[in-house]
């Protein structure tokens, strides 16, 4: 499959099935998305995949975490407030979400429990976590999502699927505790991934601004 063809295909999947992926293709992707670029060829990524009971375990942990209904407290200033058309966009890809869910914009309950899933992993059999040495700050967050995009387009060259989530990143003290993270290492986001099933979200699609108001070429 053309990379070309792989980028119109892939999507945010949020509902998964249970079947695992293979544990020698498992290891291959991930060998493959070694290849990425990274400044100065640092490769800052530390990635850590959980699959199984440890999966569900880290899943209870999280779900316990935030229905203490405390804020975030995540271990990058990641929070932004999004403005003019980026505002429009966030608000577009939520309607396009909720919209394929059937999820009015004034049912609270059901949005919460939509936004819930995240901490479920929308049932995927495996989540990533990529996480790096906080010193490293924006330099290594540019690093780690080239690797991300990498490891997402791989994926998809073998059908499988995935969605990137911020969420991952919000809550991370169960995630520490449970990868045992170094002194000084941080989550930065996470990543569901296995084999879509036919949950309504999976419907969802949304736009792509025209290159016209993305690109300058200049001559």
């Amino acid at each position: 499959m053309l990379l070309s063809d792989i980028l119109q295909e892939r999507h945010s999947v949020r509902g998964f099935k249970a079947t695992p992926i293979d544990s020698t293709l498992l290891k291959d992707v991930f060998c493959k998305a070694q290849q990425s670029p990274s400044n100065c060829n640092v490769q800052p990524w530390q990635t850590y995949v959980v699959s199984g009971e440890k999966k569900d375990e880290l899943s209870k942990l999280l779900i316990s975490e935030v229905m203490k209904q405390q804020s975030p407290e995540p271990d990058f200033d990641w929070n932004i407030a999004y403005k003019g058309i980026h505002r429009e966009r966030q608000f577009g890809a939520a309607n396009a979400l909720y919209s394929a869910m059937a999820v009015a914009r004034d049912d609270k309950a059901k949005r919460n429990m939509a936004m819930l899933r995240n901490w479920t992993f929308f049932d995927a059999p495996h989540v990533v976590f990529f996480t790096m040495e906080k010193y490293l700050n924006i330099m290594g967050a540019v690093d780690i999502g080239i690797y991300a995009q990498t490891l997402a387009l791989i994926l998809k060259e073998h059908g499988i699927d995935s969605c990137m989530q911020g969420a991952l990143g919000q809550f991370p003290k169960p995630i520490h505790r449970m990868l045992n993270l170094p002194e000084g290492h941080g989550v930065l986001f996470g990543m569901s991934f296995g084999y879509a099933d036919e949950s309504p979200a999976n419907q969802c699609r949304t736009d792509r601004a025209d290159i016209t108001q993305s690109v300058t070429f200049l001559s």
